[in-house]
């Protein structure tokens, strides 16, 4: 049996591949996208059970992507959650009005990052 499926949507390799391999050992199975325009493809391609989305993209900002992800009926339900950097005074709620279903903060936390991701899957 395979585990939950995370499109993980980062331009960072170092990043992409932590957050890779930190997930895979936890049990999921990862799809991976460093831009907006493939994170779009992606999502209705594979419709997976949770996307972490990077807010800074070279293509568009990230809650471009997960407004466009969250408008096509067929990947609407899917959950978005920003994987950012920006940990400034307002930024999660900034994040949570700009219509992600959850915040999540860089640098990871290689112990408690599968459990927060898992939260998030249905």
């Amino acid at each position: 049996m395979s585990g939950p499926v995370v499109l993980i949507v980062d331009d960072n390799e170092k990043n992409m591949r932590l957050a890779r391999e930190v997930l895979r050992l936890g049990g999921f199975e990862t799809v991976e996208a460093a831009t907006g325009g493939e994170s779009i493809a992606l999502a209705a391609e594979h419709l997976p059970d949770v996307i972490l989305m990077d807010i800074r993209l070279p293509d568009m900002n990230g809650a471009a992507a997960a407004e466009r992800i969250k408008s096509d009926p067929r990947t609407a339900h899917i959950p978005v959650v920003a994987l950012t950097s920006a940990a400034m005074k307002g930024d999660r709620e900034a994040l949570l009005g700009a219509g992600f279903d959850g915040y999540l903060e860089k640098p990871i936390s290689v112990r408690e990052f599968p459990d927060r991701v898992r939260s998030f899957c249905a």
